[in-house]
């Protein structure tokens, strides 16, 4: 029997007595809807996605609980009047056991960790993107321990499985100091010879800084990535959050050797309560392209409006883009 298949009948199982307990249950989600002009393109582009969320917890005694999450992703896709792309599947589904100092979680999960924004070389599980005002990302199907031995120490280590049903392994740990928080982050795949070893650094002061260091190795290619940013808000008006990184690649595959740099530039400014203006711009050094990304947020309680124009290379073309966000 398959993890999934299994962790799906301890919901069931479980659901089953959080109901008969009369635990507390709790039912939201979120909705979307956004439209999408691309230059040089006549059709309109809409898409449509819910993804509802049911979680639920039982107490088994103080400082210990067991809690679950649901959470199904529906989506329609349109070019003009045609329906381009539907998809229904699971966004997450996960059973999780946690104490003062354990936490152990199974299913299909978030798992993100890394201090860089826009330029992320740790990256490795989440699709999240700075320019996603939904800040959704996929999950992993994976079993996940994590371990605090004091408030300044935690570890972590993973099982994951892969679309195609191969398994990896990993572990991360993470330290406090007064000089910045660090981590340090190592996966195995089992059936390749694949590593991948992560170093990371934050330190949070005058102005806040970081890094993120990776280096990814298979049999015939080996990719370094550093990211260093930073960032500082400026006492103007409600104040202005500026940040910017650079990532710095190479890569090396059998005799050939290539190397790229990007730099991203980020501006935030609250306007009053309930507004904000964001401005990202991309920088490609190598191929000397800039790509620009500005939006103007509307956020009240249980909605927001976002209005998005990017402004990219030729081979790219620029884009106005709608959304409406509902949450529930």
């Amino acid at each position: 029997m398959s993890v999934l298949r299994s962790f799906t009948l301890v919901i069931i199982l479980l659901s089953l007595m959080i109901t008969l307990s009369a635990q507390p249950l709790s039912i939201k989600g979120q909705f979307w809807i956004n439209g999408e002009f691309i230059e040089n393109q006549s059709d309109f582009m809409p898409q449509l996605s819910y993804i509802p969320t049911l979680s639920a917890y039982y107490e088994l005694s103080r400082g210990k609980m067991v809690d679950l999450e649901w959470a199904y992703r529906f989506g329609r896709s349109y070019i003009g009047d045609s329906l381009e792309e539907h998809y229904e599947k699971p966004y997450r589904g996960w059973l999780r056991y946690s104490t003062q100092r354990i936490e152990a979680r199974l299913g299909l999960q978030k798992v993100s960790f890394g201090p860089a924004r826009v330029l992320r070389p740790l990256a490795w599980f989440d699709t999240i993107d700075p320019e996603d005002p939904i800040a959704q990302t996929e999950g992993v199907e994976a079993f996940r321990l994590r371990f605090f031995p004091s408030n300044s120490l935690a570890l972590w280590t993973w099982i994951m499985k892969d679309v195609s049903d191969t398994l990896s392994y990993g572990g991360r740990g993470e330290l406090s100091t007064s000089l910045g928080e660090w981590g340090f982050t190592l996966h195995q795949d089992t059936d390749v010879s694949n590593t991948q070893v992560g170093i990371d650094f934050r330190y949070d002061g005058f102005i806040g800084f970081w890094n993120e260091s990776v280096m990814i190795k298979s049999d015939n290619i080996e990719i370094d990535m550093i990211t260093v940013g930073a960032d500082y808000t400026l006492p103007i008006a409600s104040g202005v959050l500026i940040m910017t990184e650079s990532m710095f690649i190479s890569s090396k595959q059998n005799t050939t050797t290539s190397d790229q740099t990007f730099t991203a530039f980020m501006a935030s400014l609250p306007v009053g309560m309930f507004h904000n203006v964001m401005l990202i711009s991309s920088l490609d050094w190598d191929e000397n392209n800039t790509y620009n990304y500005l939006r103007w947020s509307s956020t009240y309680d249980n909605f927001s409006i976002n209005c998005m124009a990017s402004i990219n290379p030729n081979e790219v073309g620029n884009s106005f883009q709608l959304m409406f966000i509902y949450n529930h």
